[in-house]
């Protein structure tokens, strides 16, 4: 990893931690806390979803892994 020194080292001296390890778990922590504040916000701040856009959530799914074709006993075996 290539690491700015003097940004290391002003870095340390504000969060008053003796490592570079330390330094960057503290970095990465806040971060980390920062884009998921950003992404929370982003969230409620959007558009709420329509009328239609909530009725595609009830619409009824016609599911079919279209294998009829397969055999899957002679493939697997009996189920027990």
């Amino acid at each position: 990893m290539t690491i700015d020194r003097a940004k290391l080292e002003r870095a340390k001296a504000l969060i008053q931690v003796g490592t570079m390890s330390e330094a960057i778990d503290v970095a990465l922590d806040r971060l980390i806390r920062a884009e998921q504040l950003r992404a929370d916000v982003a969230a409620y701040t959007r558009e709420p979803l329509t009328a239609d856009e909530l009725a595609l959530g009830d619409l009824a799914v016609d599911f079919t892994l279209d294998d009829e074709d397969v055999d899957y006993e002679a493939l697997y075996g009996e189920q027990r």
